[in-house]
């Protein structure tokens, strides 16, 4: 479940990494009222920010705005462990308001050398439902056809996702979402997951909560599949930490990572590091090449316990 549901996030890493402004909080209210708590796959994304991508190879992307609705990409990437591949990328934005806005109305599509396309659509309906479909292929056949639909109440949010329903299997994929803000810290609620299939039936209910303080946010999911655990701490301006821990019930392994991001605005550069119960450490520092538009990329993970160096270098220009 988790690599089909995991397409109905956002893009990922999309903020500006030299920032000096904290996050928006949105338990910062001062008209009495209990915020919307969010979407439930975005329970995590502070905790997750911190940490740094992987990075492998050579890697260069080109970006170019045509207007303030439409922007592509390029991206080629060369690597001597995994496929090399030239991706194409396209986003349309419905409008210029939602332009630094993870969750604004998109059109967004992928596709690369190898003929594998990833299409995504968010749509907002009016102002409180919101429409996302996911389409993914690899090369001539179709992985994942996902919909989505999400209300959002004054203080609660509930959301229903159909995934890969095939008539002629008789199989389908059914999610349920609701979270409910309890008080203006304090966010409860739930998943639940309905597969049904030829040769199997079931269903997982899973149970969250999140509490938050205006430098913390401490998220917890946890039910019949495993537990995953996250603590994102804001120290300053420059300094960010993320602890996450995830135990699956079905692999019967645990995992517990420390992240941190530091940022240097005078030098114009980030750093992302991590360290996890895996003996996986790995870093990536991002250089803004002022006063040109480009961002230098540049990272390495060691495996300790696997004896594997991974190295990689990129550049952003655009």
């Amino acid at each position: 479940m988790g690599s089909v549901l995991a397409l109905s996030s956002g893009p990922g890493h999309q903020n500006w990494p030299f920032s000096t402004d904290p996050p928006p909080s949105r338990w910062d209210r001062r008209d009495g009222r209990l915020p919307n708590p969010g979407s439930f796959h975005s329970l995590h994304r502070s905790c997750k920010d911190v940490f740094p991508q992987q990075i492998e190879g050579v890697k260069m992307i080109l970006n170019k705005t045509l207007s303030s609705f439409f922007k592509v990409s390029h991206a080629l990437h060369l690597s001597a462990v995994s496929p090399s591949y030239y991706r194409f990328h396209v986003e349309h934005l419905q409008s210029d308001d939602y332009s630094k806005d993870k969750d604004a109305p998109a059109l967004i599509g992928e596709m690369d050398s190898s003929g594998s396309l990833n299409a995504h659509a968010l749509l907002h309906l009016t102002e409180r439902v919101r429409a996302r479909t996911v389409f993914q292929t690899q090369q001539s056949q179709f992985v994942t056809w996902q919909f989505e639909t999400e209300y959002r109440g004054n203080d609660f949010t509930a959301a229903v996702t159909v995934a890969n329903p095939d008539i002629l299997r008789e199989s389908v994929i059914l999610v349920a979402h609701f979270l409910q803000s309890v008080s203006s810290g304090l966010v409860l609620g739930g998943e639940l997951v309905y597969h049904r299939g030829r040769a199997e039936e079931g269903g997982i209910l899973t149970l969250a909560g999140q509490y938050s303080r205006p430098n913390w946010v401490a998220t917890l999911n946890a039910g019949k599949g495993g537990a995953h655990a996250s603590y994102y701490h804001r120290a300053n301006k420059q300094i960010q930490i993320g602890v996450e821990f995830e135990a699956s019930t079905r692999t019967q392994e645990t995992t517990t990572s420390f992240g941190y991001q530091m940022e240097l605005p005078e030098a114009n550069m980030v750093f992302r590091g991590m360290i996890n119960s895996r003996c996986i450490i790995g870093g990536v520092l991002e250089k803004r090449l002022t006063p040109l538009p480009a961002t230098l990329i540049m990272g390495a993970f060691v495996n300790h316990r696997g004896d594997k160096l991974q190295v990689g270098l990129g550049i952003n220009v655009g």
